[in-house]
């Protein structure tokens, strides 16, 4: 049995949720989706949804947010956009564009996300090397990391030798700049 997909557009030009509701409905069915004018309209606490749609500044605006959800949130624009799963690490989809292309590009995403959502399960970091992270993001030495989380050194040493295996990052500014890009610390919080 196929699950819905759950998506969460959030726009505030009527026509272009209504144009995105239409096709998504006709095309990639079955979904849920639930339209918001705003961000501020958007529920932060308990509703996750599969895939977000949102226009560039309202992605700017909401960064922290968006950040982590970003394999799984497309961004609207007007301008003539890199396909989905671009270089860049975003998706994109131009109004701009044939209805077949844009159907092409939709199918892109969500084929993305899904074997994104298979291949990434592997990899995840757990709960404890996510604490470890953070803490070398905010310029933490090992000895420094073991105390705050209660930890012997080799622990650490452990944990760090496993976020490199998994992540593929062996730098501390690689390090940091991944827990910046996935949510874990705020860029404020660096320094």
């Amino acid at each position: 049995m196929r699950r819905n997909k759950q998506i969460a557009i959030i726009l505030s030009d009527t026509l272009q949720r209504a144009g995105l509701q239409s096709l998504l409905t006709d095309y990639f069915p079955p979904v849920e989706i639930t339209a918001f004018d705003s961000f501020d309209d958007f529920p932060k606490e308990g509703n996750e949804f599969h895939y977000y749609f949102a226009k560039a500044d309202t992605f700017m605006l909401n960064a922290d947010f968006f950040i982590p959800r970003r394999s799984r949130t497309l961004i609207i624009t007007r301008d003539k956009a890199p396909a989905p799963a671009s270089a860049s690490g975003y998706n994109y989809l131009s109004v701009t564009l044939s209805q077949e292309t844009m159907i092409e590009q939709l199918q892109q995403f969500f084929s993305a996300g899904e074997s994104n959502d298979a291949g990434e399960r592997g990899k995840e970091l757990s709960l404890r090397e996510k604490d470890v992270l953070k803490l070398i993001a905010q310029g933490c030495a090992n000895k420094d990391i073991a105390d705050k989380l209660n930890i012997s050194l080799n622990t650490v040493l452990t944990h760090r030798k496993n976020i490199t295996a998994k992540l593929g990052i062996k730098t501390i500014s690689g390090l940091t700049f991944y827990a910046i890009m996935n949510g874990l610390v705020s860029s404020k919080l660096i320094g």
